[in-house]
């Protein structure tokens, strides 16, 4: 069994290199998105098989849901998205939690650091999950594979994912619905005036914040990293 899990992780790490290094994505997803454009609101249902395949392989979901905004306009699309987002991550977090465990835990098994924060996450779970999805500075497709190693529990990663990310989701559909072009959507050509910048803005005082928050619980556990993983400044 575990040579199974650890045959289907190495596949899947070759299915992430292949498309995120080989394969002409932003071609295939343009074709796709003039597909579903033409199918009207049934092609919201592909969008959304397509949508957690993206979360699986690392695909760019920023398209995919500027795209949505642009094919189905704000409310269909946020709809949309926001499914198909919550369940691509969780599709994710237990691919890392299950095939792909072994082989990111050799990665990180004699890191503290890590295990700080993992001790932390078990702890507050979903108040962690909640505010690391509210920041633009963790990326999204990585943080659903991280947070499978983790001990928080599949409920509080979902419905902390799903509220965290659902402001960012209603903001870029709606900049997909003011696009003019398709090739707009897969440049990501979006002027999103003060709407982004306040978006931008309070995504970094989220980061703040989770930083503060994750030490301080790290430090209460009395998890915190050892001064032996700190090497001196070298002059």
């Amino acid at each position: 069994m575990k040579n199974t899990k650890k045959v289907i992780g190495l596949l899947l790490i070759i299915g992430i290199v292949i498309c995120l290094f080989f394969l002409p994505i932003k071609d295939y997803l343009a074709t796709f998105l003039e597909w579903i454009q033409g199918v009207g609101p049934a092609g919201a249902i592909v969008l959304t098989f397509v949508y957690i395949l993206a979360c699986i392989f690392f695909i760019p979901g920023s398209i995919l849901t500027l795209g949505a905004g642009f094919a189905f306009g704000v409310v269909l699309g946020t709809i949309t998205v926001s499914i198909a987002s919550i369940l691509g991550a969780s599709s994710a977090f237990l691919l890392g939690r299950t095939f792909a465990r072994n082989l990111i835990e050799l990665k990180v098994q004699n890191n503290a650091k890590f295990s700080a924060i993992e001790r932390a996450v078990e702890k507050q779970g979903f108040k962690i999950v909640l505010l690391t999805r509210l920041s633009p500075v963790f990326p999204f497709n990585v943080l659903n594979y991280a947070f499978g190693l983790t001990k928080v529990s599949l409920r509080d990663y979902f419905f902390g994912s799903w509220i965290g990310m659902f402001p960012g989701t209603v903001m870029y559909v709606y900049f997909g619905s003011t696009l003019k072009s398709l090739a707009d959507v897969v440049a990501g050509n979006v002027e999103g005036g003060i709407g982004e910048k306040i978006l931008f803005i309070g995504g970094l005082t989220v980061t703040v914040v989770v930083t503060v928050f994750v030490t301080r619980i790290a430090k209460a556990l009395n998890v915190a990293v050892p001064e032996r993983d700190i090497e001196p400044a070298k002059t």
